[in-house]
């Protein structure tokens, strides 16, 4: 890979974060001008730069993490001053001590690099007095409250929509996955078409681990953000959601391998097999539903779940009625009461005694019930 195309990302910061960015250095300089009427405030304009997030919880942490990286730096460099005076290889043992100090306090990288670099520039910008250290901190905490501001007042971020679209995608793909099940055991697929399914299920995974990011990057926008009230609901409904997919994704993964280790030409011929068609073809239904109910509160519908329980275990529809899900999940499921066999397959009876073990789990997930 070329060096140079890691210098460029692979998406643009939003335009909004750099006018916040500039704006809170130009208030942090202002505002240390006033009140510290000293030389130009370097350390709070270094820290309006960094406090700056794409989250107010994030802002928090960086400022706290800058201020406390400059306070042991300045106090450190200020120390050693007195102590050593001022030479080349004083200012090299500040930042020897500094990585030192930042070990040993397991500090994270943002702070263990402030030390030091706090300490160097307090021993080379300038004649070090107390007052001078005392002004650098002050500085530091003064830019970093700044950038808090201002990250909070204009238009905080709230990075709710993706998240409804990562879970709403993963319901639809994984209703899909279960489609797809219904389909070949419908059509009597080879090894080969079912080994094409696996792959295919096998990736909703990582599609949730990507839904699951985004409900984290959610979650981490709403804490602390005075825009998060009234969206707080909808994104425990998210989570509750995708925890639900978790559990299904499993499942339909599950049985898809289960088909292609066991399928063979005579498989669809067993009547047992078109009822279990049946039934998932119902769960990719209830699926498809509950995408478009995440969805439906970014476009500005109604909410995903309801605050009550699920159905309980007789609350199924017959065939070809609504669609839905339990568990808390607004609509009452199209899956019937479970399948029984009365004489099992001699040849394929393990095949779809296991299918008909995932459809039980999943009807329970669905509905709610307890193990």
């Amino acid at each position: 890979m070329n060096p140079v195309a890691r210098l460029r990302s692979s998406s643009r910061t939003p335009l909004l974060q750099v006018v916040k960015t500039a704006v809170a250095v130009v208030a942090a300089v202002l505002l240390c001008q006033v009140v510290i009427n000293g030389p130009f405030p370097t350390f709070a304009a270094i820290a309006a730069l960094l406090v700056v997030q794409p989250s107010i919880n994030q802002s928090f942490v960086k400022g706290l993490e800058r201020s406390a990286g400059v306070v042991l730096g300045v106090l450190l460099a200020t120390g050693l001053h007195f102590l050593l005076g001022d030479s080349v290889w004083v200012v090299l043992l500040v930042i020897v001590v500094a990585i030192l100090i930042a070990w040993a306090l397991r500090l994270t990288p943002t702070s263990a690099t402030q030390v030091g670099i706090s300490g160097m520039l307090v021993l080379t910008a300038g004649v070090v007095t107390p007052n001078y250290s005392a002004d650098r901190i002050l500085e530091t905490v003064l830019g970093a409250a700044v950038a808090l501001v201002v990250n909070a007042v204009i238009v905080p971020p709230v990075l709710l929509r993706p998240a409804h679209l990562a879970v709403a995608r993963l319901a639809r793909d994984t209703a899909v996955a279960f489609e797809r099940v219904a389909i070949g055991l419908t059509e009597g697929w080879d090894h080969d078409r079912w080994h094409d399914a696996l792959v295919r299920a096998r990736a909703l995974r990582q599609q949730h681990a990507k839904a699951e990011a985004a409900l984290t990057s959610a979650q981490e926008s709403l804490t602390m953000n005075p825009r998060g009230g009234r969206h707080r609901t909808i994104l425990e409904r998210d989570v509750v959601v995708a925890e639900h997919l978790r559990v299904l994704v499993t499942r339909v993964t599950g049985m898809t391998r289960a088909i292609r280790d066991n399928t063979a030409p005579d498989l669809r011929a067993d009547p047992m097999v078109g009822r279990i068609a049946t039934e998932v073809a119902r769960i990719g239904a209830d699926l498809r539903a509950l995408g478009a109910r995440v969805e439906a509160p970014a476009n500005g519908g109604p909410g995903v779940l309801d605050a009550g329980p699920g159905p309980g275990p007789d609350a199924g529809a017959g065939p070809g009625s609504g669609s839905g899900s339990g568990s808390g999940l607004d609509a009452e499921p199209a899956l019937t009461a479970p399948l029984e066999v009365i004489r099992p397959n001699s040849r394929h009876w393990i095949l779809i005694g296991a299918l008909l073990e995932d459809i039980r789990r999943v009807r329970e997930e669905l509905l709610g019930e307890d193990d």
